[in-house]
């Protein structure tokens, strides 16, 4: 399937961890896997999974603030814990003091601000009794020293393919009812590393979804059916091929953990975001609720600051492609989708001047965006087929931003860059 233009141009998404591990605030699903509570403590937290201030208007509209055009939320993690009423097994959301579907008005209220609805969903689950009936045809090296090797695998290891087909009935009823109720926009999946492709059964899984809405863009943990990449926590050095999403926590933390303070800065957020679409990709920007579903004042400042950044620089964001490669400019840029504007991204305040290197087009002006103040600016230097390097004259200080100043260069005509490597 060809990847659905709504989705490159998006640049900012936010992936919302939402689950009962928000009720004690230990690692989602992996608390039970690693040990660090008892699957018994762990399922108790459903107990005081309430959602009592769950409101997804009020998300929708926080996320609409901070740029995104597209959410994620984790419609049922490892942990098998579904987010809606489900008729395909008995742990979900309706067993909860919650006691509603959460998935739905999600949906809806992104859809009322404009946003496309993304929904998580792993291909494994812990605490389903069919789950551990076969391994993956590969075994890890290190399997004898998985804490959580009985979740995952036959703890006698005697297969059992009868349960393993169960299962995948179960796993496949509830992706049907998500696009059948919820016609997501995008599904994200996750989980994948526990089997083969084929173990997955994962053309028949896809073949399903794209049967009931055809447009739904898919990630790679789809693995040959997925559309686009999916990095985690830190931007490639060697960008993906093709599209891709950078995942990453605002904190340390994927879902709710009260005690994990170390949220980035909205200056860290703005490098990361600006940094993966000058790579063009997206950023899939997490939150965590807590347990009555509010996003905590410290998440929501973050968003609200890069929001405020991105709306300044929007011409800079939508509408454009990746930038120059590395060693051109010293920083992120940028590239208008005619190709005849660059967007060069200064985290520092520049000193004299700003350099451009290896650029052919000729310049017709230099702006300083969201001011249009417009930049004096000379090439020195060049010869024969080797262009001079660019100056700009740096900003005044009254026109650089303090989060990051961004210069747009315009070009005559279409980007044209020289990578050779000068005339010896």
């Amino acid at each position: 399937m060809a990847m659905r233009p709504w989705f490159p141009d998006a640049k900012l998404g936010i992936f919302v961890h939402y689950g009962i591990y928000a009720v004690k605030g230990v690692p989602e699903s992996w608390a039970m896997y690693t040990g660090e509570v008892s699957r018994e403590e762990y399922l108790a937290q459903i107990h005081g999974f309430t959602a009592a201030g769950y409101d997804p208007d009020a998300w929708a509209a926080l996320f609409a603030r901070a740029g995104a055009r597209y959410a994620v939320l984790t419609a049922r993690h490892h942990d098998g814990f579904a987010l809606w009423d489900t008729a395909f097994g008995t742990l979900d959301v309706t067993g909860s003091p919650a006691g509603r579907d959460l998935v739905g008005p999600y949906a809806e209220a992104l859809r009322r601000h404009g946003l496309k609805v993304g929904l998580y969903y792993s291909h494994s689950d812990w605490n389903h009794p069919d789950y551990p009936t076969v391994r993956h045809p590969a075994p890890r090296r290190d399997a004898e020293h998985m804490t959580g090797h009985h979740l995952v695998e036959p703890v006698d290891g005697q297969e059992d393919p009868v349960a393993w087909a169960r299962y995948l009935e179960y796993r496949d009823g509830q992706v049907a009812e998500l696009m059948r109720r919820y016609r997501p926009d995008l599904l994200w999946f996750d989980g994948e590393w526990e089997r083969a492709e084929e173990q997955w059964g994962i053309d028949r899984l896809a073949d399903l979804i794209l049967a009931a809405n055809p447009e739904t863009v898919l990630n790679a943990r789809m693995l040959s059916r997925g559309d686009y990449g999916t990095p985690e926590q830190g931007v490639p050095i060697v960008p993906p091929t093709g599209p891709w999403e950078l995942c990453l926590t605002i904190n340390e933390s994927w879902g709710y953990q009260g005690g994990d303070t170390r949220h980035k800065s909205v200056r860290q957020l703005v490098r990361y975001f600006v940094e993966v679409i000058g790579a063009g990709g997206n950023l899939l920007l997490d939150v965590g609720p807590r347990a009555d579903g509010t996003i905590t004042p410290e998440q929501t400042a973050r968003l609200e600051g890069l929001g405020d950044w991105i709306a300044k620089h929007s011409e800079a964001v939508h509408g454009t492609v990746a930038g120059l490669p590395a060693g051109h400019h010293y920083g992120p840029s940028t590239l208008s989708a005619d190709r005849r504007t660059l967007y060069l991204t200064c985290f520092d305040s520049p000193r004299e001047v700003i350099g451009v290197r290896g650029l052919r087009s000729p310049v017709t002006r230099v702006r300083v965006v969201g001011h249009d103040t417009e930049l004096r600016h000379t090439v020195t230097g060049g010869l024969h087929d080797v262009p001079g390097v660019l100056w700009i004259d740096a900003p005044a200080a009254d026109q650089l931003d303090d989060t990051a100043t961004v210069i747009a260069v315009e070009l005559e005509g279409e980007l044209d860059l020289y990578r050779g490597t000068g005339r010896t």
